[in-house]
């Protein structure tokens, strides 16, 4: 068994975090100590690590709350929480696209800026006449 401070270590969740999802009812069926501190096992640390991959793949509290619902319907489920998980698969997609586009920008940004240090190209702004440009 984990205490909350322990759990926070290994799975690199803030204790905020994962005091406010506990109190949110995403992790199910927690144990108490003796103190009536939060007391977590192995399976807790797996679904919680799976609750921050959750928040990454960029789910709420309200969509990881159906999702874990679908969960604790067992194995029926199954076909109805890979339809959620593919909804956020292609969202994460486009994201990456998106990302890839923006370091294609800074990347080709970069190499005119080193063009244009050394003298290979002539600068030229979108922005500002240089030279009496109109």
């Amino acid at each position: 068994m984990y205490t909350i401070k322990q759990v926070c270590e290994q799975t690199g969740m803030s204790y905020e975090t994962l005091k406010y999802y506990c109190n949110e009812g995403l992790v199910p069926n927690v144990k108490r100590g003796p103190n009536n501190y939060r007391m977590f096992d192995d399976h807790d640390v797996k679904w919680i690590s799976s609750l921050s991959c959750l928040k990454n793949c960029g789910m709420g509290i309200a969509e990881m709350k159906a999702y874990l619902a679908l969960c604790l319907k067992g194995e029926s489920s199954i076909p109805e929480r890979k339809i959620v998980l593919e909804k956020h698969r292609k969202d994460l997609e486009l994201k990456m696209q998106e990302l890839q586009a923006a370091i294609d920008y800074i990347d080709w940004k970069q190499n005119f800026y080193d063009d244009v240090l050394s003298g290979k190209t002539k600068y030229y702004s979108n922005l500002i006449n240089v030279d009496g440009e109109e």
